[in-house]
């Protein structure tokens, strides 16, 4: 293990889940990535280690047969993962999104219900915010849910969905008009419904369709979809919370710990690439000497390391800020843009020092070349977090009067 990316601080137990978390990347998961990637497969035999290493339930409370982690202990395990496979990191992002979302604001019911077989990855979760028409604006969702006696009827059409075909829970968004007279704030009139589906492809229960996997740059492996409502039945007590209304509230604070999670995930995408990169310039050989002995590839390493130490530091301040009980918008806004930008960045440089070769399928970094770009729209692109930024910067520092 080298120098950089390591974290002060770390508690016995945390050392070992961390020690165990990467051996299990080194063994099970890097070796067979690129060629799960490059057929698009989902990694069936991988998800099953990480159910017995009891990954799926790590922020769940041990009394609903969680481990009890912190958000810090559950980004480092992802920044590693990461370092393996971003995909894998994916199938536990959107489910440990779901989870947290419960133990925040689920009634009683739904905690028992749910969170015990969530944490033995027995029931897998999936999250869905965004539209067809309108990316980033949350605000302006279409997907409805009307109410009919004891249950909702949920109609409308959903985009991007991770692990869409193999959850069998899903968190979905939509608009409630129940309560919420003309004149409400939009994002007063939101629920987040829970959805139990079976999984696959096609219609999964009546009204409900997940008409495929999205065909993707990168990021494969991992199922991507849309989600389709057409007067789908959800009981009533499958609302979040119990109440409507709440929705958009809830999802923004399972979103704020999501970008904890993509900062996590673009720390272990970058510190992949500086691994490839400081190894193949030591291996390969120009003008008589190994390329990494030229000042020009020096400097190239110095600033990926460099920008790969400064993400992790900013990545574990928020997910520390966030566990202490403190409000972290900003911290994890600032993460999540610092660690997708310079991700790209180092994983760019890795390639250039690969010359011809980063351009091969062969080679590990074209992977990680198709990766990166994802992280610079996940959880909300990188002009979004600059709009959190800068309005949290304007209230901090208000002038008086």
């Amino acid at each position: 293990m080298g120098r950089l990316a390591q974290t002060e601080g770390l508690t016995d137990v945390q050392r070992e889940i961390l020690a165990t978390v990467r051996e299990f990347v080194d063994k099970e998961i890097i070796p067979v990535a690129t060629e799960l990637e490059h057929r698009d497969e989902y990694p069936t035999r991988i998800v099953e280690g990480l159910k017995e290493l009891g990954l799926f339930g790590l922020m769940i409370p041990e009394e609903y047969g969680g481990l009890g982690e912190s958000l810090l202990t559950y980004a480092l395990c992802v920044e590693e993962i990461a370092r393996g496979w971003m995909s894998v990191s994916g199938i536990i992002n959107t489910h440990f999104i779901v989870a947290y979302m419960l133990k925040q604001h689920g009634t009683q019911e739904q905690k028992d219900h749910f969170l015990p077989r969530m944490a033995a990855g027995e029931v897998r979760g999936a999250f869905s915010m965004s539209e067809p028409g309108l990316g980033s604006d949350v605000s302006a969702i279409t997907s409805k849910g009307v109410r009919d006696g004891e249950h909702f009827l949920l109609t409308g059409q959903k985009m991007w969905l991770t692990n869409g075909g193999s959850s069998t829970l899903v968190a979905v968004l939509c608009r409630t008009e129940e309560g919420h007279p003309a004149g409400t704030a939009p994002h007063k009139s939101m629920t987040t419904f829970l959805i139990e589906k079976e999984p696959g492809f096609g219609q999964v229960k009546p009204g409900l369709t997940i008409p495929g996997k999205i065909e993707k740059m990168g990021y494969k492996g991992v199922d991507t979809t849309e989600l389709i409502m057409d007067g789908l039945r959800v009981p009533a007590d499958r609302v979040l919370g119990g109440a409507t209304g709440r929705g958009f509230y809830q999802m923004m604070d399972g979103v704020e710990v999501g970008r904890v999670n993509v900062a996590a995930r673009g720390c272990g995408v970058a510190q992949r690439a500086f691994e490839l990169g400081v190894s193949y310039a030591q291996q390969r050989h120009t003008f008589g000497k190994a390329i990494a002995q030229h000042q020009a590839i020096q400097f190239k390493l110095a600033e990926m390391a460099t920008k790969v130490e400064a993400a992790h530091a900013m990545m574990v301040n928020a997910a520390r800020k966030k566990d202490s009980g403190q409000r972290n918008d900003l911290e994890a806004g600032m993460a999540k843009y610092l660690a997708s930008e310079y991700c790209k960045e180092v994983v760019e440089d890795a390639f250039r020092i690969h010359g011809g070769y980063g351009f091969s399928k062969e080679y590990e970094i074209e992977r990680l070349y198709r990766e990166a770009p994802m992280l610079l729209i996940g959880e909300g692109t990188a002009e979004i977090q600059k709009m959190i930024i800068g309005r949290r910067l304007l209230e901090e520092y208000r002038i008086p009067g």
